[in-house]
């Protein structure tokens, strides 16, 4: 038998585990695992277990260490996410969390740990962003400790967070816009940032556009997936991370006739070295189709704004002069949160809260105007 589970006392179980001979002693060796709770949890609880000694993913509670457990982590859940979020949790594992904590025990690890680390790792010059970043992947590591039965409480719940400065955003107006754009005309990435200024869409989402993801006739683009360029050198394609990422953006008529016109110099270009455009070819790329380093197109972007000597802002900040702007124009909330893919209504409104004194003013007018306005012949009557 590969596991029993025995009773103890009302409310308690104890499981154990048979996990073979020691191939140096010759002994049976065998792991007991308290549970607490109905016998249907314990019946649970040893599936669970079994499970685990079948794909290998076993660890003897108290002698793991937290550096083991998260080689673990990595090489059964984090390799299920996507491609550029596996990159970042392995780097920041492995920089930050294994060296610092690595070697205390998983049950032995306590909330003091945590934030000793957290200290001294702002004290080192980290940011408080990247701390709290830290912080995420350890809290989502520990949370799966509690799942697989190695844990029964998350010890970084416990823990105080360094606050983090909200910088300030940056964004150009509409003569800021055309003063770029002029600059950036004859340019090989006029076509990329004019969209990027015109939808508010992610680098990484224009990155990945191919010409089949554009509709010229109801002129609307489908964002369905972006771009991603790993520390290995590899370019990868994988759907948004989220349902709302997914989603449909109407194009202005002025954003539409840039982007026939993009697409004819393509045409052009490719017929002169034998190559025929096709449907599911990249809309922005070189000149082979082969696609532009997320890195590079970055650089340009900084490159032709030194140039213009205009307010510096980075291409992410095309993002939020999108948005401001339509929030400015009075375009409602839900709208700008659906273009720009934002998971919920308050997250736009929370990043664009600098618009809301004028917002707040503009609406108090039109609020005024609308109840005290009276029409003209009841003007007259009362002045009669």
């Amino acid at each position: 038998m590969r596991g029993s589970i025995i009773k103890r006392y009302k409310g308690s179980y104890t499981i154990v585990l048979n996990l073979g001979t020691d191939p140096q002693t010759g002994k049976r060796r065998q792991q007991w695992i308290s549970v607490k709770g109905t016998r249907k949890d314990a019946e649970r609880k040893l599936a669970e277990l079994l499970h685990q000694l079948d794909t290998g993913t076993f660890m003897k509670p108290g002698k793991t260490t937290l550096g083991q457990f998260l080689e673990q982590w990595l090489k059964d859940y984090v390799c299920n996410l996507g491609p550029k979020t596996a990159e970042s949790y392995e780097h920041i594992i492995h920089r930050h969390l294994i060296p610092f904590l690595g070697a205390i025990t998983l049950t032995g690890l306590k909330p003091e740990h945590l934030q000793k680390c957290y200290s001294e790792k702002l004290s080192g010059g980290l940011s408080a962003q990247s701390v709290r970043h830290c912080h995420t992947v350890l809290h989502t590591a520990l949370q799966t400790a509690i799942k697989w039965g190695l844990l029964t409480r998350n010890v970084a719940d416990a823990v105080k967070l360094p606050q983090v400065q909200r910088h300030e955003i940056q964004t150009w107006n509409e003569d800021e816009i055309h003063q770029f754009l002029d600059a950036a005309r004859d340019m090989p990435n006029y076509a990329l940032f004019y969209l990027a200024l015109f939808t508010g869409a992610r680098r990484n989402e224009l990155l990945a556009l191919r010409w089949c993801d554009i509709d010229f006739i109801l002129s609307q683009i489908y964002m369905t997936r972006t771009l991603h360029h790993l520390n290995t050198g590899e370019i990868v394609f994988t759907q948004p991370k989220s349902a709302r990422s997914r989603r449909t953006i109407a194009l202005s008529p002025s954003a539409i006739l840039m982007l026939q016109d993009h697409k004819e110099k393509q045409k052009v270009t490719r017929a002169m070295m034998g190559i025929p455009v096709k449907d599911d070819d990249l809309v922005f790329s070189h000149l082979d189709g082969s696609p532009l380093l997320p890195g590079s197109v970055t650089h340009a972007w900084i490159k032709l704004v030194r140039r213009t000597a205009l307010k510096p802002i980075r291409l992410h900040d095309a993002r939020h002069t999108h948005a401001s702007l339509m929030l400015k124009q009075g375009i409602h909330p839900k709208v700008v949160q659906e273009r720009l893919g934002h998971a919920s209504i308050q997250i736009t409104l929370d990043t664009y809260s600098h618009v809301a004194p004028g917002l707040q003013e503009a609406a108090a007018k039109r609020f005024d105007e609308l109840v005290n306005h009276k029409p003209e012949n009841e003007a007259v009557e009362n002045f009669g």
